[in-house]
């Protein structure tokens, strides 16, 4: 009866020990039988789990990094970018920082350094640009491609096509060919030749020919003509209308000299010496 006893004592104790395993994830305990707690990412283990429960400490960004659950992991420095390095991606308190190959370098897979991107040369152009894994790719520039320097950036460039030009006779020099007169078309004597426009006469004189109109010269003689005759008419209504007119101080007489006279005053001069006539003619009768 015992030996029951004892058989299922340990049985329940064995099981009791084994749920408790697998409730610990970090399968390790305290002295006391606790679980030991794992620090998660961001947080670095300041005291280890043993005797007492572990201690963990906050790890500060872009300056330290811890990115893994552990019992024994600190908070480690972050990298620094130095040289021809440069960061891709900066440090935080769960993530360390990472460097790659400056711009126009790529890390070399055998020497596992950062080493200058390839320049394609002139006649080939970039496939793959060069990037900090991987070197440039060149291509030679074919089918009415072309690349006239070296670049480690420019692909193959289409050629510029142009439309082609008309072609035209090629003039040739003949010594013993004459060159025309133009002596016909501009006498030297300034005779007047005939123009190949009707109505006009072309007038060579001793400069450059100059080219009369007559046909709008004619054009323009009624209308002179019409504008002296209305100047005439009017002025002879003028000379009628002022030889008729009266003023309030009497009838001015015009001679042929153009002198006006008043007739008023005419009159009465001869009125006076009228009377004067008179008076002499009754005093020789006394």
């Amino acid at each position: 009866m015992s030996t029951v006893w004892l058989v299922v004592f340990c049985g329940v104790v064995g099981l009791a020990l084994g749920v408790a395993g697998d409730d610990c994830e970090s399968g390790q305990y305290t002295q006391g039988g606790q679980c030991c707690e794992e620090c998660p990412p961001g947080e670095g283990v300041v005291k280890k789990c043993g005797a007492t429960q572990s201690v963990c400490n906050v790890c500060i960004d872009s300056e330290t990094y811890s990115k893994n659950y552990s019992l024994t992991e600190v908070c480690h420095p972050c990298t620094r970018c130095t040289g021809l390095m440069r960061m891709l991606t900066p440090c935080t308190d769960s993530m360390d920082a990472t460097c790659v190959c400056k711009y126009n370098y790529f890390l070399g897979a055998m020497s596992g350094r950062c080493e200058p991107c390839t320049v394609c040369p002139m006649g080939q152009g970039v496939l793959n640009h060069c990037e900090y894994d991987r070197d440039t790719i060149c291509e030679e520039c074919v089918d009415d491609t072309y690349s006239d320097r070296d670049s480690p950036l420019d692909p193959c460039l289409p050629c510029t096509m142009y439309p082609l030009l008309p072609t035209y006779p090629t003039m040739t020099y003949d010594p013993d060919m004459t060159p025309p007169s133009y002596a016909e078309d501009f006498p030297p004597d300034g005779s007047s030749s005939s123009s190949p426009w009707p109505g006009e006469t072309t007038t060579a004189g001793a400069g450059s020919p100059r080219f009369l109109g007559h046909g709008f010269n004619e054009n323009l003689i009624p209308v002179y003509c019409s504008i002296l005759a209305a100047v005439v008419v009017g002025l002879v209504a003028y000379i009628v209308f002022k030889s008729q007119t009266v003023t309030p101080e009497g009838e001015k007489l015009h001679s042929d000299s153009g002198i006006s006279v008043d007739s008023q005053s005419l009159q009465e001069q001869l009125a006076h010496g009228h009377g004067l006539a008179s008076r002499s003619h009754t005093q020789e009768q006394i």
